[in-house]
């Protein structure tokens, strides 16, 4: 026997030295689909090792997706590699972590929330963003709601997510020959990916109905295992239902008001249905932004159901709802006409008995306009019992928007506070980036960490979470200056190689000759910076080509190289967005700037991570104060990637002028055009005076010393920050726990 060695390391050695019995054969490939349909490993290195070991280019071809992977795989095939004792081991040692994180009983919430863990949150939205192969949602709102979900389940909280199953998802992109954006539509098939039906207890379909217009609509529910937590999403693509309400969940956002509207009745008023038919009861109902604001009106509806009067209701209804605001622009809030809410909604009030003239006063800010129309925020604010937005900046920006709401309270006195966005940081580390932060937690020759594996153990999850962690960043002893150099060389070659292939799909007739161009296409060697996010306007994509012949000169000094990759979707419906798109790619195949700008088509969530991972800088330019938060700088700094930004959404808060760059003061002019000039000096001031002399000052080594420390820095103030399990405890604690 070896001495010291744990007993369950005893126990694997002789499990590899045995055949596997009938049985234990049937338990590990139950159990593997078990964890295929859990989207636990998709924030789990060994997990993801796991499914790739079995089809690598299954792996990469099917969007990384686990349940593909095992139908790929014939179960004959699955259980002759399991013979194989060094993976069958791989095997078990993945399903005895994920066993050993669904029943702990350790966990923050028990700690310090106990109720919360019994009594759930229910979190209501529109989309969830969780992964690449389940693509049903369309930007940061649910990338958000599913990093939130991670989170809450990270910390054991009782939470159930409600959304709505859109089974023709969010547009795939296309690049056509006039390099405009096309659109197309793939559908999500149920057996594909990581979804289960929800079934009553006789083990079948479960059904619900909600009242549309004048009809009764009938809707199944798809569940999704995000670890500890599940989400339900809602589906009304059944046969007992008229066309169109069948196709109520084909698309996000998909349709005219007449459709929004009805996939808003059937996420809030279904949604509070279908959590009762599943006999959830729970302690506090979260709204995701305004589309789930109808939950209110079931929860009214109930409650007079009861015997209390509509005031009383409403009143009682408040204590329960708390409604997180996202958006800074008046014409990001839903609003529906007079009109519109009768079609839509005259059956459903007709069960209230209450003149519909109350309701719709609901979500009106003078409740007495018969002409005013329907505000989705402003029912949501009116009954719920807290609001909060998403940034610091964002709360000064909604509670005057919203002040009109609370005549005679001064604007700081709105009671609308903020709670700043987060990232799951498992689930957007890069597999090769966090070998490289758990082989540091694991080498027992560094002493700096010693103190980190005695209060983690093996728990890597926690240990990366925590202050602790990255607060050794600024230790050369702990990393040195050449290993994070090297770190950001593999990360950029990385991405470089992706684009490469990338781009190569992108370009369908293609010579011999074309090939081995785009193998010579962008410079491992260059400052690479990145933007990629959704192309609305206010985001200013092309703001760094009003000095256009200045970024030329920029990009072509061989001594200093720059490189710009680009990635992102404009709304089907947003045509100046698409002019964005088409003058970026423009510029990158026919000015003198191709072969320094790229982009990067059908950006989804291996785009991003991808390329937050390999960028030495990641820009961000929206007209202040429009970015209620943004996350995606936040997914930057863990691989050493720094941020570049306006000081508006997070990075306002996050920047303290030495952990990245700031374009301009935090101030901004009134005047769009001149605001658009301002910044657009300052940014390529900045990159020019500050960011690409600082990258290219390399000592004897070769190693630019300044530009590491501001890693450094970057990674120390930052990372344990912004994440999602630092928001949801504060949602725990301000909002969840309140009364």
């Amino acid at each position: 026997m070896t001495i010291g060695r744990p007993p369950r390391v005893i126990q694997d050695l002789l499990h590899m030295n045995q055949p596997l019995t009938t049985s234990e054969l049937n338990e590990l490939v139950a159990g593997l689909s078990q964890l295929s349909r859990n989207l636990w490993w998709c924030w789990d290195q060994e997990a993801q090792d796991l499914f790739s070991e079995l089809s690598p280019r299954g792996w990469q071809n099917l969007f990384h997706n686990a349940v593909a992977v095992l139908r790929e795989v014939s179960e004959y095939e699955l259980r002759v590699r399991l013979q194989d004792p060094s993976f069958a081991q791989h095997v078990r040692s993945v399903l005895a972590d994920f066993k050993a994180y669904l029943s702990d009983q350790n966990t923050w919430t028990h700690q310090h929330a106990p109720h919360l863990h019994k009594n759930p949150v229910a979190y209501f939205s529109a989309e969830f963003g969780f992964h690449e192969s389940l693509p049903i949602s369309a930007g940061g709102l649910g990338i958000l709601a599913g990093d939130h979900s991670k989170s809450a389940s990270d910390l054991g909280l009782g939470f159930v997510g409600v959304g709505l199953f859109y089974r023709e998802g969010y547009f795939q992109q296309a690049i056509d020959s006039n390099n405009w954006q096309t659109e197309y539509y793939n559908l999500v098939d149920p057996a594909n990916v990581p979804l289960e039906p929800v079934l009553n207890a006789l083990g079948v379909r479960l059904k619900c109905t909600v009242e549309i217009a004048m009809n009764i609509v009938t809707f199944q529910a798809w569940r999704v295992n995000v670890g500890r937590v599940p989400v339900y999403l809602l589906d009304t693509n059944l046969p007992e239902n008229e066309s169109h309400f069948r196709d109520l969940t084909l698309r996000v956002y998909g349709g005219d008001s007449t459709t929004r509207i009805m996939q808003e009745i059937l996420l809030g008023i279904g949604g509070v249905r279908l959590l009762r038919a599943l006999g959830v009861a729970p302690s506090v109902f979260h709204m995701n932004e305004g589309h789930a604001a109808f939950l209110t009106l079931e929860l009214i509806r109930e409650k007079m159901a009861a015997g209390f009067a509509f005031a009383e209701a409403q009143s009682e209804t408040k204590t329960q709802c708390i409604f997180t605001t996202h958006t800074p622009v008046e014409a990001g809030h839903d609003r529906f006409t007079p009109d519109l809410m009768n079609y839509a909604l005259q059956r459903y009030v007709a069960q209230m008995a209450v003149p519909f003239s109350e309701v719709i006063a609901l979500g009106r800010v003078r409740p007495d306009d018969a002409h005013e129309p329907f505000c989705m925020t402003v029912l949501a604010l009116k009954v719920s019992r807290a609001a909060n937005a998403v940034s610091e900046l964002h709360g000064v920006v909604s509670r005057e928007m919203w002040q009109c709401l609370y005549p005679g309270t001064p604007v700081e006195q709105v009671p609308i506070g903020h709670i700043t966005n987060g990232i799951h940081l498992l689930g957007w580390m890069k597999g090769s980036v966090r070998t490289v932060w758990r082989k540091k937690l694991t080498d027992e020759r560094n002493s700096e960490t010693a103190f980190l594996r005695e209060k983690f153990g093996t728990d890597y999850a926690a240990a990366l979470n925590s202050p602790d962690f990255w607060s050794k960043m600024t230790d050369p002893n702990f990393i040195s200056d050449e290993e994070l150099w090297a770190m950001r060389y593999k990360q950029r070659r990385e991405l470089i190689e992706f684009g490469r292939r990338r781009l190569l799909l992108q370009n369908q007739r293609l010579t011999q000759g074309d090939f081995i161009r785009f193998d010579h296409l962008l410079n491992p060697d260059a400052l690479t910076i990145g933007f990629a996010r959704r192309f609305a306007t206010y985001k200013r994509a092309p703001l760094i080509f009003q000095e256009f012949e200045n970024i030329v000169k920029l990009v072509k000094d061989k001594q200093r190289p720059v490189q710009f990759i680009f990635a992102g979707k404009a709304h089907p419906r947003d045509e100046d967005g698409k002019r964005f798109i088409q003058q970026i790619i423009h510029l990158s195949k026919h000015s003198e700037l191709a072969g320094y700008v790229v982009f990067l088509e059908n950006y989804d969530i291996h785009v991003a991570r991808q390329m937050v991972s390999g960028c030495d800088i990641w820009l961000n330019n929206p007209r202040r104060p429009l970015e209620a938060s943004g996350t995606s700088g936040m997914k930057a700094t863990c691989h050493g990637c720094m941020g570049f930004s306006i000081l508006d959404g997070w990075w306002r808060e996050g920047y303290d002028g030495t952990n990245g760059f700031a374009i301009g003061a935090d101030a901004h002019s009134a005047d769009v055009a001149e605001q658009d000039r301002v910044d657009s000096a300052n940014l390529y001031n900045t990159l020019t005076q500050q960011i690409v002399p600082m990258f290219f000052n390399r000592d004897d080594q070769g190693i630019p010393r300044q530009w590491i420390q501001r890693i450094r820095n970057a990674m120390a103030t930052m990372v344990s920050q912004f994440t999602t399990e630092r928001m949801v405890k504060e949602y725990a604690q301000k909002y969840y726990n309140a009364k």
